[in-house]
C-alpha cells in the first residue's frame, strides 16, 4: 500500500469485517467470530503504556459495563507483545480485553498501518482508529485519527443508537 494515504486504506462502512484471532492479554485467544451476533468496538491505539494510549484505555474500561449493558463487546488492539498486554493491563485495572497484534495482520486488515509524521520525522504506525462492527458482522461507523478526550463515551452513543 505504498504511496496510499491512510485514510484510503479505511474500511468502508457496510463492508464486511475481516476475520481474526489473536492472542490477548492472559493467554486467551479471541476471535471475532467468538462474538457473532453481537456489536464489537474495536480500538487500534498505536503502543501500550504511553499517555494517549492509556487514557483511551481508561475510557474505554470506565464505560465497560455500559458497553456490556447495551449488548458490545469492546476490544483494544496494538502491535505491542501479550506481556506488554498484561503489563499495560494489571498497572492501568483495564478490563477491556487487549489484543495483540505482534505480526501487523489486524492492522493491515484494518487500514490502520501506515506512515505517520510527528517532530518532522516520518515512521510506521497504527493511527488511533475505532471501528464499531455490527451485530451483522459489517462495519457499522470508522473513527479515523481519534482525539481521546470524549471518544468512549462518543463510540458508546452509536452503541447505544445501533
Amino acid at each position: 500500500m505504498e504511496g496510499k494515504n491512510m485514510a484510503d486504506q479505511l474500511l468502508d462502512i457496510g463492508a464486511k469485517a475481516p476475520a481474526f484471532s489473536l492472542p490477548r492479554d492472559g493467554g486467551d485467544t479471541v476471535s471475532l467470530d467468538d462474538f457473532a451476533g453481537k456489536p464489537v468496538v474495536l480500538f487500534f491505539y498505536p503502543k501500550a503504556s504511553t499517555p494517549g494510549c492509556t487514557n483511551e484505555a481508561l475510557d474505554f474500561t470506565r464505560l465497560h459495563q455500559a458497553f456490556v449493558d447495551a449488548g458490545a463487546v469492546v476490544l483494544g488492539a496494538s502491535k505491542d507483545s501479550v506481556k506488554k498486554q498484561e503489563n499495560f493491563a494489571a498497572k492501568q485495572e483495564l478490563t477491556v480485553p487487549l489484543l495483540s497484534d505482534a505480526e501487523g495482520t489486524l492492522c493491515e486488515d484494518y487500514g490502520v498501518w501506515g506512515e505517520k509524521k510527528m517532530y518532522g520525522k516520518t515512521f510506521m504506525g497504527i493511527t488511533r482508529t475505532t471501528y464499531l462492527i455490527g451485530a451483522d458482522g459489517k462495519i457499522a461507523q470508522v473513527w479515523p485519527k481519534v482525539k481521546v478526550p470524549g471518544h468512549a463515551d462518543e463510540v458508546l452513543a452509536a452503541v447505544k443508537a445501533l
